[in-house]
């Protein structure tokens, strides 16, 4: 009887494990603000159609972004949405 619980254990472990690995596969890893395009932008939080456009057009005229905070200076991006992507956003030079 034990031997029988343990497979039925291990058996509802494995499908527990199992269902949830495309739903970690999902999660968005970071996003490189120098090289990333309008649909990666878009995947930070806070960050729709028109915010992703500002940030290219702002790179292309300005250069690469230094740091995440430099963000702040595209119009209409605040501390806030850059708090709360900082562990998501990735600053390296091309």
């Amino acid at each position: 009887m034990k031997k029988v619980i343990q497979v039925v254990a291990l058996l509802l472990v494995a499908l527990f494990v199992a269902g949830t690995v495309p739903v970690l596969a999902d999660v968005p890893g970071k996003i490189n603000i120098n090289s990333a395009d309008q649909d990666e932008l878009m995947l930070l939080d806070g960050i729709g159609e028109s915010y992703a456009q500002r940030i290219i057009e702002y790179r292309e005229q300005n250069g690469p972004f230094a740091a995440a905070e430099d963000l702040l200076n595209v119009k209409g991006i605040g501390a806030k949405t850059v708090e709360k992507n900082k562990d998501r956003i990735l600053v390296q030079q091309e």
